[in-house]
């Protein structure tokens, strides 16, 4: 059955409850946790990744995978910092070089999937290693520093409520709504969920899958861009060593918030509960002082929770 519409099945409420029950857990457990300057500290922490988890959504939505995520917006983010550090470009201009190279990757991806009709695991698994190369070979190992104030203006906070908050936190949650309603509200979203659940019935019924599936990928290399510029203000520098986990991270985000890894069900504000459930557990367990190891460990059992739970679906809804 297809989640793009209007109306929430009631098993999107499964991430939603399960943030509930973690939150409260660890309100248990440490007086620190919901105030609100932690609150804001862990949509900080998980802002890169959410917006990573946005485009890694879209190709999931397809039946389609991304491993090339983080090391794509690792690649964007070294283009834009030392265009606009050592060559001199106006920030925003560097700004949009990066961009368009994320672009241009997804726009590699896309046409290897929908041209050469190459598995999507594979054919990103091969230009993640390329980005990784290409980074390192661009920046030559080599953090850039002393960026200009125009890079790193969207990780400065403002205050609410007597609580500081991230300007990069309020671009993901605007980035969510809007990708929530074109995937609700327009037929190129209801196009997309129709290739997720069957490409051939889809097909058949005039949709052009080929440049769905297209654009899905493009469309994803931008938010990678946008996530590479949340990075490069959250952290000050340019890394070439950034993104290196970030491709798990989206997935585990996209599957906890209940988007099915077979295609065609899933709600896109699920990826972004997704995301804060694994930062509240992060956040949650470091509070209490357990080491990071466990940490992952963890996460690594809840996503393997969450897909036994699609599976599971899946069989009950046939």
């Amino acid at each position: 059955m297809n989640t793009s519409s209007r109306h929430i099945p009631w098993g999107a409420l499964g991430p939603w409850l399960a943030l509930a029950a973690a939150s409260a857990f660890f309100a248990t457990q440490s007086e620190r946790f919901l105030t609100g300057e932690n609150l804001s500290l862990v949509l900080q922490q998980v802002m890169v990744v959410g917006v990573l988890a946005i485009g890694q959504t879209l190709i999931i939505l397809t039946a389609g995978i991304d491993l090339s995520c983080g090391m794509v917006m690792a690649l964007g983010g070294m283009v834009v910092t030392k265009l606009a550090v050592e060559s001199g470009l106006h920030p925003l201009l560097a700004m949009a070089c990066g961009i368009a190279v994320t672009c241009a990757f997804g726009l590699v991806n896309g046409l290897l999937v929908t041209r050469a009709k190459l598995p999507s695991f594979i054919v990103t698994l091969g230009t993640m290693n390329i980005a990784f190369a290409v980074t390192q070979i661009y920046s030559k190992s080599q953090t850039v520093t002393n960026l200009p104030d125009m890079l790193t203006g969207i990780g400065n906070t403002f205050t609410l409520g007597g609580t500081e908050i991230s300007w990069g936190t309020v671009l993901m949650v605007g980035l969510y709504f809007v990708a929530w309603r074109l995937l609700a509200d327009t037929a190129p979203g209801r196009h997309l969920y129709a290739v997720g659940n069957q490409a051939e019935a889809a097909r058949l019924t005039g949709i052009p899958v080929e440049r769905v599936l297209l654009g899905v990928y493009v469309l994803a290399g931008f938010f990678y861009g946008i996530a590479a510029l949340l990075s490069i203000a959250r952290t000050g520098v340019g890394d070439p060593q950034a993104g290196q986990t970030e491709n798990l991270d989206t997935i585990t985000a996209v599957v906890l918030g209940g988007t099915s890894l077979f295609g065609g069900r899933g709600i896109i504000l699920g990826s972004l509960v997704g995301a804060v459930i694994v930062g509240v557990f992060r956040n949650g367990l470091t509070l209490m002082g357990v080491a990071s190891v466990v940490q992952t460990l963890i996460t690594g059992v809840l996503v393997i929770l969450a897909v036994a739970a699609d599976q599971m679906s899946r069989k009950g809804a046939r």
